[in-house]
């Protein structure tokens, strides 16, 4: 009977092992091939001979060290050996044979290493010794078994998405929508990773099945499919004698994958051919913690245009479970595994145990992928602690007193991993990617300790539970006495976006009263989990949140509350990108809070550098609601600047009509006071009508077209123009029709509006409503930037550019303001006490009133204004180029030479602070929080009474 794909995988790693290290050529090839073919339970000396001789070319004489005729030829060199030369060696024998005997395949080896040559399809592979698990398959000639060919391989996980992607529009696009065509795609994505995995025994049944078995214009293929399904679902022993063999086959999975009945799909051929394409696909390569939120994101047009963009990377995953659970998990290990007592065996065997009594709770679990990597990080640990285990059961010899029983050795399963998801899709998608992620790591165990075997039927299930977590009893689905860790990435949405269901789910979670309405929907999540993990001071947390909540005005609302139940954060990754690894990428920034009630700790905060890269780990002594090394209390808002410094105040605001609603419902939107480019050339090309004969000169009338600048103007560098008509005289307002038409439309829009302000300001229609021009120049700070950037992008304006309120201005800021405003040091006091706009910066005076000035002397003075000048000098070169600030400060193509003079300028200004200067962000913020006195009572008591001493003082 021939051996199961799985046996021979199985074989395959006990014969890597064996001979690992070993490699002379003419002492060791034979044993080498005879161990080699019994891996795929085939006597070598069937079907090959070795040192066959053969003439080679120039009539010498030569011998195969392995030939199969027909099928294989094998030259193997010792270890470190050149396979190039061994390869032009093998060639060399081809015409000393027949045409009946020339080889298929050519094998070259030098132990350690293969390179086997498909001659047919010129395919060629090389791969290591330790590898060949992975590659048996390839080796399918000798069972007399084809290797399967699989048409896309790379990169893997999208592929497999888009091919049940094209599956899903074509069944959505028959008619086949909603609850079924959800189930029965979930079902199908398991089929196809069985299929290829061993689960399905042979491997390639579901793919034969569908090919050879269904009608080509696909008239039956949903009927086979229903069989298939409820076969799966029922147990060998009860089904029918008379089952075609072809399903009989299949194993019986249990669990409730099969369960239900769904309605019967209609395929016709085209639909039968993608589900074809998907089953020619390899899936055995798949990551089921990738692939479970990129099979979701097939379910929705809009989304699989941007594939792959919603998914949580296994490294962002691993910042937040490493420092929760696994680095304390395997520092224990290392210690036991390191140990010499006799208790080594004991204290191993309770540390398995424990493994497998630890409970993971995610309450926004998705797809799955915190609870599927954490299961995948746990089995790992596991397999090394059974490796140790397992050498107490050798004998003197080494060897064991019977075979190993692979199922009774792992004791870590799914149903420690609990979930809650409110849509049903994902939910069971979750569900089906642990039992994918549990054959994995089944498969895992067994190439370790072998023989193969796999958990089907399924006797134990994940617990994921499809309801609103908010509304949920997260104790009655999982009693907090049994749970170790809440770990998650629950949603973000800012107040000014939630749904109205989120609102209610706000206002059920944190009431109605004070600012907490203020707060992102991802705290729901948050107090939910404190208020759960209360019950049960041993649980600890991490989730993920957008930075927003431990910045800005949140940081103020959040935190006290927080801290006030007795928290404590146990480690914090600080702002950085949350990118995904696939096309379409998702630049959002996050940070992880590690959260616990206990007090032993030593908390830990990763500092990313410009939120990129890998983190910076520093043990601190306390982390912040800023997630900082610093007294927990909030940054009041200051209304007023640091004594001797200049005010900032926002630009001036036009209120001019633009935006009316229409007699018949909805808005009308025209230009008034402001005017893009070409609606400027249109004006002045009226204007300059208008005045013909009046008496007036057209070039008095260009002072009132101003240019208009706000933070997207100053960016984007497209520049808006602006009627000033502050110093015009009545005969010029009246001298032009195209400037009445404006006024009138501005004063029907003012009259409209509910402010009794802006509709007394209907009477002056040629002024703005708020002017607060200079007649100076200024320094100009955008109201709102991106989050990416390194710098917001400041600018020293002339008095002739109005601003608009949408900047924000320093009056007579010259180069020095520039050069301490623009600096990292301020930089990282904005970003970590701004207000946000969805998720960009939004800067407000209440930021620069805060701010500690360092102390300067004049020299001071000079050195920052200097290089102030010379980073506007930089930015000249390149803006004379066309390039807007826009292009100038995207991080990713900064030039070299302006990222260059900011850096020396960053330099400058951090050692007016502190000599040594700072290496990360995170200091520069808790130095200025050093600095800072808030005038109020902080939360922190130790500040408190320091507070109270130096004042008493």
């Amino acid at each position: 009977m021939s051996l199961s794909q799985n046996e021979i995988r199985a074989r395959a790693a006990q014969f890597a092992k064996s001979w690992a290290g070993h490699g002379y050529e003419k002492g060791e090839t034979q044993l080498f091939y005879q161990a080699f073919f019994a891996v795929f339970g085939v006597p070598v000396r069937r079907v090959a001979s070795f040192e066959q001789p053969v003439k080679c070319l120039g009539a010498k004489r030569g011998f195969i060290d392995l030939f199969w005729k027909g099928v294989l030829l094998v030259e193997q060199k010792s270890a470190g050996r050149d396979l190039k030369k061994a390869k032009t060696q093998a060639l060399d024998y081809f015409p000393g044979l027949s045409d009946k005997e020339l080889p298929r395949f050519l094998l070259l080896s030098d132990f350690q290493t293969f390179e086997l040559t498909d001659l047919d399809t010129g395919e060629e592979v090389s791969f290591a010794l330790a590898d060949l698990p992975k590659h048996v398959e390839r080796f399918g000639f000798i069972t007399g078994r084809e290797r399967k060919v699989f048409k896309d391989q790379d990169p893997v996980n999208i592929e497999a998405a888009e091919l049940v992607g094209h599956l899903h529009d074509a069944l959505e696009a028959s008619g086949y929508v909603g609850h079924d065509l959800e189930r029965f795609l979930v079902r199908i994505v398991f089929c196809l990773f069985a299929d290829d995995t061993g689960i399905f025994e042979p491997r390639g049944i579901f793919e034969d099945l569908i090919e050879l078995r269904t009608a080509i214009d696909g008239s039956d293929l949903g009927g086979w499919l229903t069989m298939l399904f409820q076969t799966l679902d029922t147990k060998t022993a009860a089904r029918p004698i008379t089952l075609d063999e072809d399903l009989a086959q299949f194993p019986y999975v249990n669990g409730t994958l099969f369960r239900d009945n769904l309605r019967l799909p209609a395929f016709n051929s085209s639909m039968r051919e993608k589900l074809i394409e998907a089953a020619r696909f390899d899936w055995s390569q798949i990551s089921p913690a990738i692939f479970g939120s990129l099979f979701q994101s097939v379910m929705n047009r809009d989304e699989r245009r941007n594939l792959g963009a919603h998914y949580t990377s296994e490294a962002n995953i691993m910042k937040a479970f490493r420092p929760l659970f696994l680095d304390g998990l395997r520092a224990e290990f290392k210690k036991l595994k390191d140990s010499k007592g006799t208790r080594r065996k004991s204290e191993l065997q309770k540390f398995q145990d424990r493994l497998g009594k630890l409970n993971f709770f995610d309450p926004a679990c998705g797809c799955g992928n915190f609870l599927i990597i954490s299961y995948r990080e746990l089995r790992l640990l596991e397999i090394e602690v059974v490796r140790e285990l397992i050498d107490y059961q050798r004998d003197s010899f080494g060897q064991f007193s019977a075979p190993l029983d692979v199922s009774s050795l792992s004791k870590v399963n799914v149903d420690q991993f609990h979930g809650i998801e409110i849509d049903e899709f994902a939910s069971r998608i979750a569900e089906t990617a642990l039992w994918m992620m549990d054959h994995i790591m089944n498969v895992a165990l067994s190439l370790e300790f072998g023989p193969y075997y796999t958990r089907i039927p399924l006797t134990r299930s994940p617990h994921i539970l499809q309801s609103n977590a908010l509304e949920a009893d997260w104790s009655i689905f999982l009693p907090p006495a049994k749970c170790s860790f809440v770990l998650g990435n629950p949603p973000f949405r800012g107040h000014q976006w939630r749904t109205p269901t989120q609102q209610a789910d706000m206002e059920r979670i944190w009431g109605t009263a004070g600012q907490f309405n203020r707060l992102d929907y991802v705290t729901c999540w948050f107090r939910r989990a404190i208020e759960y993990a209360a019950l049960n001071s041993e649980i600890d947390i991490a989730l993920v949140s957008t930075n927003s909540i431990t910045q800005g005005e949140q940081c103020g609302i959040l935190w006290p509350w927080i801290f006030s139940k007795g928290v404590k954060i146990i480690f914090a990754h600080r702002s950085f990108q949350w990118n995904s690894e696939a096309r379409g990428k998702a630049a959002v920034h996050c940070v992880i809070v590690g959260m616990t009630f206990k007090d032993d700790i030593r908390p830990t905060i990763f500092e990313y550098d410009h939120v990129r890269g890998d983190p910076h780990a520093t043990s601190v002594g306390r982390i912040n609601g800023y997630l900082i090394d610093g007294p927990q209390y909030a940054v009041p808002s200051r209304s007023r600047p640091p004594t001797g410094r200049l005010r900032m105040t926002k630009g001036s605001q036009p209120t001019d009509g633009a935006r009316i609603r229409a007699q018949g419902g909805g808005y009308i939107t025209r230009s008034n006071l402001i005017m893009d480019e070409g609606q400027r050339t249109e004006f002045m090309a009226r204007l300059k009508s208008d005045l013909k004969g009046t008496g007036h000169d057209l070039k008095d009338f260009r002072r009132f077209v101003r240019p208009y600048v706000g933070g997207d103007e100053l960016i984007s560098g497209n520049w808006r123009w602006c009627l000033w008509l502050k110093d015009a005289k009545p005969s010029e307002l009246r001298a032009s029709a195209a400037i009445q038409e404006r006024l009138a439309r501005v004063r029907e829009g003012r009259l409209l509006s509910p402010t009794p302000s802006v509709r007394d300001f209907a009477k002056l229609p040629w002024l703005f409503t708020q002017d607060r021009q200079p007649d100076t120049s200024y320094l100009a700070l955008p109201e709102v930037s991106s989050e990416t950037r390194e710098y917001i992008p400041l600018a020293i304006l002339q008095p002739d550019v109005i601003a608009s309120n949408k900047l924000q201005m320093i009056v007579g800021g010259g180069l020095l303001y520039f050069g301490i405003l623009t600096s990292a040091m301020h930089m990282a006091w904005m970003r970590t006490v701004t207000g946000r706009m969805k998720s960009d910066y939004s800067y407000a005076p209440a930021v620069y009133n805060s701010f500690v000035w360092p102390a300067m002397t004049r020299l001071d003075e000079s050195r920052i204004e200097r290089l102030a000048q010379a980073v506007l000098d930089e930015r000249e070169k390149f803006m004379a180029q066309g390039q807007t600030l826009d292009d100038l400060y995207d991080p990713d193509v900064m030039p070299e030479d302006l990222r260059a003079a900011h850096d020396a300028l960053d330099k400058a200004v951090d050692r007016l602070y502190r000599r040594g200067g700072f290496r990360f962000e995170r200091e520069r913020v808790e130095h200025l929080f050093s600095l800072f006195d808030t005038g109020s009572a902080p939360l922190d008591t130790t500040r408190q009474e320091s507070v109270r001493r130096r004042r008493a003082a």
